[in-house]
């Protein structure tokens, strides 16, 4: 199959010949969808039927409603069987793909939000101005993010995140559906395989099903990566960042390894509290400069460490690369920089049937900081779907 809908379940056939038995009050005789957009069916039937959908010999769902997306102009066979205490009930049907009018962007076409957490990229990348507001660092970011000759950006250290869409719906089809772009690199392959500097964030995916253009806290998804079902994998996790005196900011040497510096007081939800350090190489503020609170909160998944010393001298960090799953975890070229739709899971870590999705939310999902490298921080430097060429 080259196509998803909600509630795929597998493939099956049936031996029986499908009785044609049609009918408006239960499917039209066709639907005709644009490319990206998804058709949402719902037959009249009674509470208590069995319903599978199929497309040729192919079931794709037991639901009773259908939702269906596609980006190939094609035309797809539909047929709806229908049991009810015992008896089955046959109805087919045609889904005709269209081309859309205009042309859709495979790019990010717009940022929601954005923030950071501590990190020695933060007010740098992308730039805090004097008097900036929050929504002039959203739009910093979207100026960097947005379309194909895209920037940088950095999330900062554990929970700094960003908010951004697109402007059509990204189908859930077989396979990998979508690439986010970063900074990740592999350059140690003789130490260890499929590893360097990968700082690997969490990501997150919506599909706008009320239609009203903007990411809902209720439509959030996981993507459940490799690390997802691991016992070192903590769910749940909050850390408090708190604002440092600006007077009384500490002075770093100009050893490249100095670290020890005490800067910013964090604490979390399992009892834990210290303070982040402050390297040699950056020496503005590591704390959102547009945020006035005296401290605010991140909350997320947190994976276990991945970046170790592999010199025992304080001089030689690399940062593994996980299996899949994450961004910023593997180079651009990589494979294990695409991701699947199909991986999303619930908050009770259920997979879920997402016809496609609008939205993505990426947070850092490391606490470490890694020597006179500083903290492992996610960067995002796009992303784009795989579909649209």
């Amino acid at each position: 199959m080259s196509v998803f809908l909600l509630g795929f379940v597998g493939c099956g056939t049936d031996d029986d010949e499908p009785k044609n038995e049609n009918s408006t009050e239960i499917l039209k005789t066709s639907y005709t969808i644009d490319r990206f957009k998804v058709l949402n069916i719902i037959p009249t039937v009674s509470g208590n039927a069995k319903i599978t959908w199929s497309i040729n010999d192919s079931v794709i769902s037991e639901n009773t409603g259908l939702d269906f997306i596609s980006p190939y102009l094609k035309s797809y066979p539909l047929t709806l069987k229908v049991e009810t205490n015992g008896v089955v009930k046959t109805y087919t049907s045609s889904i005709n793909v269209t081309k859309e009018s205009g042309n859709y962007s495979k790019y990010i076409s717009n940022v929601f939000d954005f923030r950071p957490a501590i990190g020695q990229f933060t007010n740098n990348i992308p730039q805090y101005l004097a008097g900036n507001t929050e929504n002039n660092l959203i739009n910093a970011a979207k100026n960097a993010l947005v379309g194909p000759n895209s920037n940088l950006i950095s999330l900062g250290g554990f929970g700094g995140y960003v908010v951004f869409g697109f402007d059509h719906t990204i189908p859930n089809m077989n396979g990998r559906d979508f690439k986010i772009l970063g900074n990740a690199f592999f350059g140690n392959e003789i130490t260890e395989a499929r590893s360097g500097s990968c700082e690997p964030g969490i990501i997150l995916v919506a599909y706008d099903k009320n239609k009203n253009g903007k990411p809902d806290e209720d439509e959030w998804y996981e993507i459940a990566g490799s690390e997802y079902f691991k016992n070192s994998t903590i769910k749940n996790y909050s850390i408090t960042y708190f604002k440092p005196d600006a007077n009384k900011a500490p002075v770093v040497g100009n050893e490249f390894w100095q670290t020890d510096v005490e800067y910013i007081k964090w604490q979390d939800n399992l009892g834990n509290s210290g303070y982040k350090t402050k390297n040699s190489f950056h020496d503005q503020s590591y704390y959102p400069l547009w945020i006035s609170d005296s401290f605010y909160t991140l909350m997320g998944t947190k994976m276990e460490n991945n970046f170790y010393d592999a010199s025992g001298t304080e001089n030689y960090w690399i940062g593994k690369s996980f299996e899949f799953g994450y961004a910023d975890n593997a180079p651009n070229i990589d494979e294990a920089s695409n991701i699947d739709i199909s991986w999303a899971v619930d908050k009770n870590g259920n997979y879920v049937k997402l016809p496609g999705i609008d939205f993505i939310k990426i947070y850092t999902g490391i606490n470490q900081e890694a020597g006179w490298l500083g903290e492992v921080s996610t960067e995002v430097a796009g992303a784009y779907d795989l579909y649209l060429k």
